[in-house]
Formats: structure tokens, C-alpha cells, sequence
């Protein structure tokens, strides 16, 4: 064989054999962070979604709104069907609050029921309320590379620290090296046993940015149920009056 061909093979393995230990070496809180702050945005978000619960019996759809200060308060105001419209979902500082204008009640969340479904859906309110934060409260390690939807994604595995009061035992994401997207997820309780998965698809522009649209909630071991979110329109770094996310607010906002 020519030695100009040898070479050119000998090339080629150096680079399959660096490009690996390339990406392995990037920073994956750096990685976790940017796919946060592509989907909440740099320092605040506003978003319209509609979520769809399918059970084996039955559907039904809810349509909703949210206001976030990322990493910091968050407002979500439900706004169909008419049953449950007005009904809103407050999270201030520690505290997380929940409005019933139909009963005029308002109820203060225990920090037990984060890991429940949101509204009877597989969307749990720690998902909802945004109380939880990857990076904040894990510890971020790329454990592989794995291709989703024919985009190569780090697969990055999420323990939490130990000061940390969280809803799961163990996080894995999947986010895609070019554009950041979080495309799955699994969630874990603390014996390690697999909950729910999140599977992302469909990406679309919002505002400044590209984010995949829909999001399949499934949970491990409840066959025949998942919860579909829907990304209707979302924009990015807005600013808030400064008593936005409050009781007040929350019982008024439209």
C-alpha cells in the first residue's frame, strides 16, 4: 500500500480516536445550562401551550398559559376548558401556591406534592412550577453520545447534590451537540427505577429561537397513558411589574 495511503489511514483513526475525547471533554454543566436557557430563555419567558391527556378510556385537552423568571418565580394561568379556566399556579421565592376562583380558595402546595401529575396529567407540578433546576440542583456528567431523530445528542446523567431537596433520584438527557435541544429525558426515583420519560419532536421558531414544539410525557409503568404538550408560542426576556408574581396577581391574571 502507497505510504501517502497509509497515512491518510493512519490520519483518519487519530481523528476517530480524538473526536470522542474532544466531546467528552467539553463541560456538560455548560451543556445543561445552555439547553435551560434556550428553552426559559436568558432571564424571563411567556408561553401559551395545550396539553393533551390520553388515557385508555378517554381524552381530555387543556389549554394554558405561563410567565417565569428563569430560575425564580413562575405564573401559570389556566385558560380552557371553561371548568377549569381562571384556575392559576403560583411559585414565589420558597413558596408555591395554587388559585380556585370557582370556590375562592387558595391553597399553599407542600413540597410532597411536586412529584404529582399537574391537573391529572403526567406533567407533574414540579414540571409545571419550573421548582426544580438542573443546574442548580444535580450534578451533570456525560456518560455517552447517542443519535435522536438523526440529531447527535450528549447523553448526560443528572445525580442530585446532597443539599439539594428534589423530586428525583436521577436524571438522563439526551441534548443535541449542534442546536442544544433537550430531546428525552428520563426521571428516576431514588431507588433508581425509571418513572417517566419526555420525548421532544417537531422543531419550530419562537421568537429568536428554534425549540422542539411537542413534548410526549410517558410514564414507565402505567401502559396505554401519556401526556402531550404543545408548544403554541412562546416569547423571551420580557419584563415583569414588580408585584407580577404575586397572591394579588394570581387570583386576577388573564
Amino acid at each position: 500500500m502507497p505510504r501517502y495511503a497509509v497515512q491518510c489511514i493512519l490520519v483518519a483513526l487519530i481523528f476517530e480516536l480524538l473526536l470522542p475525547s474532544t466531546l467528552f471533554s467539553q463541560d456538560a454543566r455548560e451543556i445543561v445550562k445552555r439547553a435551560d436557557t434556550k428553552y426559559n430563555g436568558e432571564k424571563s419567558s411567556y408561553s401559551e401551550m395545550s396539553m393533551t391527556i390520553v388515557r385508555p378510556k378517554y381524552k381530555r385537552s387543556i389549554e394554558f398559559k405561563g410567565w417565569a423568571v428563569t430560575g425564580k418565580d413562575a405564573l401559570t394561568l389556566i385558560t380552557a376548558p371553561a371548568k377549569e379556566k381562571g384556575q392559576s399556579f403560583l411559585k414565589s421565592g420558597n413558596n408555591l401556591w395554587s388559585w380556585n376562583p370557582t370556590i375562592q380558595r387558595l391553597i399553599k402546595l407542600p413540597p410532597s406534592m411536586m412529584s404529582q401529575g399537574w391537573m391529572g396529567s403526567d406533567y407533574t407540578n414540579d414540571d409545571i412550577l419550573k421548582e426544580t433546576s438542573l443546574i442548580k440542583d444535580y450534578n451533570p456528567k456525560i456518560i455517552g453520545r447517542e443519535e435522536i431523530n438523526g440529531l447527535k445528542c450528549f447523553k448526560i446523567e443528572l445525580l442530585p447534590l446532597e443539599s439539594a431537596d428534589v423530586v428525583w433520584g436521577k436524571i438522563i438527557i439526551w441534548i443535541s451537540e449542534e442546536e442544544y435541544f433537550e430531546l428525552k429525558s428520563e426521571f428516576y426515583d431514588e431507588e433508581n427505577y425509571l418513572v417517566k420519560s419526555h420525548i421532544a419532536s417537531q422543531i419550530k421558531t419562537f421568537d429568536d429561537r428554534k425549540l422542539p414544539s411537542v413534548i410526549e410525557i410517558i410514564p414507565a409503568d402505567e401502559p396505554g397513558n401519556k401526556t402531550i404538550v404543545t408548544l403554541l408560542s412562546m416569547k423571551f426576556n420580557i419584563a415583569f411589574p414588580p408585584d407580577f408574581f404575586s397572591q394579588q396577581n394570581m387570583k386576577r391574571i388573564k
